[in-house]
């Protein structure tokens, strides 16, 4: 609207200047090399503005045809360009199907229509990478670091060949180059923490921390949590050589992040260790509210060396009372009431949990308090078995590895803070699992309910007569038993003082010993599964199970 009242303006104007000149009319005269010309101002005005007009369009007329080859090359190089992006576009479409030598081709074709420019740089280490040319992918990588608007793009692609092929000490040089050239790149300085942390560089670690809160790449709560970890880590390296910089260390670690539970285990240990019961208790205890964990249930019992069981018994039942019905409570507590023999107290505690779906770590203990409570080896062995299928109980994971020690950060992968307190993957379904453990209690019932089979009373045959002297033929050698060829019936010899009796019906005799055929082996009543490390009952001979097996270890 305004450009449009603008308009009208300066045509309103050049009416008001004509009109002005038309009412003043005036003369001109021009005397030059002998010619004279005499017009009016308004005649003289318009030849000016004619003139100037003509002057212009030659003008524009020279300057194009002197650019005329300037303006062909620059058609040229369009239609280049035009090709170039193309091929860019078709090599992007190949690397997204996974076409390899489609991408390459593309990459070389729009490196030589428009050359090193950042799309065809990116298309070229994509193409390189895809078809696994490492060195290419290097080379294209390593072009985009002479370009500013590359630089970033070229340190993650070098940072991320170097992990591929195991080359640590190159992985954490480039992402210290790329956290130093710009501290906001969302990459580098995570990954130059996680690098620090895996080589055990706490201080450098707690460095790179600092400035990735300053940069704003990882709010302060997660920049807290990270310290925590980081302290805990390094308290845990020198907790043997140097406790009381490790207590510290575990402390401040405390104050950053109180429901770690790592840290919180450490620092309760290290200030039990120094003495501070009091204090060590109420870290522990302000933990355990947050996260019932077995690590500072350990740690809690066992505050004071040389406790008694009955002590220690104390003690879990007031964190079962702070648990809040977790179930690490009831297993703690079923731990303590067996050590103190208080076996009435752990068979109410763990007999609801062994109804439903025990995990191992029930099943272990139902086999610990069968064996001390009943003395019944053979239900504990039963329990034992069980727990070789039965589902697992919360560990420490992070990357697929599953440990019950805490570290601070992944062996596999080196991130910070990976590994995460809960159920591990189990390939069994829970249908499967149900099956197996069905099967299982159907053979603990049978071997419950069944007696053991009684030894076989010899009775001597008292009316069979006395059986003749058996003499082995001194020409023929024993030979050892086989169970393809008969035994050879060995020659009789009648005494001279009897007389000659009657032949008789056949009567089994005995054999000479190294004559005697092994006994059939006994029907096993518990049909077991093992694990890969048990060698089960042995294969000569009937299963004993008055014997008490060796037990079980979490």
């Amino acid at each position: 609207m305004i450009r449009v009242l603008l308009f009208l303006a300066v045509i309103a104007l050049a009416a008001l200047g004509v009109d002005w000149l038309i009412d003043r009319p005036g003369s001109i005269t021009l005397v030059w090399q002998g010619w004279q010309i005499e017009t009016t101002v308004a005649v003289a005005l318009f030849a000016v503005l004619a003139l100037t007009a003509a002057l212009l369009l030659l003008w524009w007329l020279l300057t194009s045809i002197f650019h005329i080859p300037d303006a062909i090359a620059g058609v040229m190089r369009g239609r280049r360009r035009k090709r170039g992006l193309g091929a860019v576009a078709h090599g992007l479409v190949a690397i997204g199907v996974g076409d390899g030598r489609a991408a390459r081709r593309s990459a070389t074709e729009a490196r030589r229509l428009i050359g090193d420019e950042p799309l065809t740089l990116l298309l070229r280490a994509q193409a390189a990478q895809l078809s696994g040319d490492r060195a290419e992918a290097e080379s294209a990588f390593r072009a985009m670091l002479e370009r500013e608007e590359t630089r970033p793009l070229g340190y993650r692609g070098l940072y991320v060949e170097a992990r591929r092929r195991g080359d640590d000490d190159s992985a954490l040089q480039i992402a210290s180059r790329a956290a130093a050239a710009d501290p906001k790149v969302p990459w580098a300085g995570p990954a130059l923490l996680d690098m620090q942390a895996s080589h055990r560089d706490w201080d450098g670690a707690l460095a790179s921390v600092e400035r990735n809160v300053s940069a704003k790449v990882v709010d302060r709560s997660t920049g807290r949590r990270q310290r925590a970890v980081l302290l805990t880590g390094k308290a845990m390296d020198m907790a043997d050589e140097r406790p009381e910089e490790a207590r510290s260390l575990a402390r401040s670690a405390v104050d950053l992040a109180p429901d770690l539970v790592p840290a919180a285990a450490l620092a309760g240990r290290l200030l039990a260790e120094a003495g501070d019961y009091r204090k060590a208790a109420k870290i522990v205890d302000k933990a355990w509210r947050a996260h019932p964990h077995p690590d500072l249930a350990e740690v809690y019992l066992h505050i004071r060396p040389g406790d008694a069981a009955l002590d220690r018994l104390k003690r879990a039942q007031g964190l079962q009372a702070r648990s809040g019905g977790h179930v690490e409570g009831d297993l703690i507590l079923v731990r303590a009431a067996i050590d103190a023999r208080d076996y009435a107290l752990a068979r109410r505690l763990l007999q609801p949990h062994a109804d439903s779906t025990p995990t191992r770590r029930v099943c272990l203990l139902m086999a610990e308090l069968d064996e001390a409570e009943l003395n019944d080896r053979g239900r504990a062995r039963a329990w034992r078995t069980r727990a070789l299928v039965a589902r697992p109980d919360p560990a420490w994971v992070a990357d697929g590895v599953v440990t019950q020690n805490w570290q601070p950060f992944s062996p596999t992968s080196g991130k910070l803070d990976a590994f995460v307190w809960t159920v591990p993957q189990e390939s069994l379904s829970a249908s499967d699992h149900r099956l197996i453990e069905s099967d299982i209690l159907a053979a603990e019932q049978e071997l419950v309910s069944k007696p053991e089979p009684a030894e076989p009373e010899v009775t001597p045959a008292a009316e069979e007569p006395l059986e003749p002297e058996i003499v082995a033929t001194p020409q023929a050698p024993a030979e050892e038993f086989t169970a393809e060829a008969p035994a050879v019936e060995p020659e009789v010899v009648t005494p001279p003082t009897q007389p000659v009796q009657p032949p008789s019906p056949p009567v089994a005799k005995p054999a000479p010993a190294s004559y005697i055929r092994p006994a059939a082996k006994p029907e096993i009543v518990l049909p077991l599964a093992h694990a890969p490390d048990d060698p089960g009952p042995d294969d000569d001979g009937p299963v004993d199970l008055t014997r008490s097996p060796e037990r079980a270890t979490v």
